[in-house]
């Protein structure tokens, strides 16, 4: 049985989430305005099946595609919305499921670092090589979210609210991890809008596929 983990629409990409998308991307670049889906299911052989359903669906491009044994993920853009719609409502008549039938957000931390450091600033951008670097003396928001691919969402969400930069986003595996910086008031405005943007959506609640 193939469990919809992620199905997340997203119908404009900011422009720095598109960006670094496009550092990490094996497939078609997305750009800043492009319509996006994120489908993660498991398990993860599963989503060839249905990277082929939504290709064939639409004139959708694959942005990146992502198979291992748990989870598998895709993620598909085109610049008209309806095309991105109608290709996700393809994968899931396939799956026979409903938007809602995707496993529920949960935030497994969440926190505000306030004036850097520069050993620690230092350090977080050698880590991460895509992204923008973090100042000393920036603030710094953290988020995890499993599953993994509802990071997105969060990050374009953070991107539209507030003037911050996007540092490092994570979205395959067991939990996805979005870092950014800013002025302390705008991270606070952006990371208050990553956070209500999860929590709001819908989804069916399931245990976690990872304990600790």
């Amino acid at each position: 049985m193939i469990k919809l983990r992620t199905y997340i629409y997203i119908d404009s990409l900011q422009p720095q989430l598109a960006e670094y998308l496009g550092t990490v991307s094996q497939g078609f670049l997305p750009v800043p305005g492009d319509a996006c889906m994120w489908i993660e299911v498991s398990p993860g052989m599963a989503v060839h099946r249905l990277t082929d359903v939504a290709l064939k669906a639409t004139r959708v491009h694959l942005g990146q595609q992502v198979v291992e044994r748990a989870f598998g993920s895709m993620v598909i853009h085109q610049r008209d919305q309806s095309d991105v719609l109608e290709a996700g409502n393809a994968v899931l008549r396939t799956l026979r499921a409903r938007e809602d039938d995707r496993q529920k957000c949960r935030i497994a931390w969440n926190e505000v670092i306030r004036a850097m450091t520069p050993d620690h600033t230092v350090l977080i951008n050698r880590q991460n090589r895509r992204g923008s670097m973090i100042l000393p003396g920036q603030s710094m928001f953290i988020l995890e979210t499993e599953p993994a691919g509802y990071i997105v969402y969060a990050a374009n969400e953070a991107e539209k609210a507030a003037n911050i930069t996007l540092i490092d986003v994570r979205a395959v595996g067991a939990f996805g991890r979005l870092t950014l910086s800013g002025k302390e008031a705008d991270i606070d405005t952006a990371g208050h809008a990553a956070v209500n943007a999860v929590k709001a959506l819908s989804g069916a609640e399931r245990p976690s596929a990872t304990q600790f």
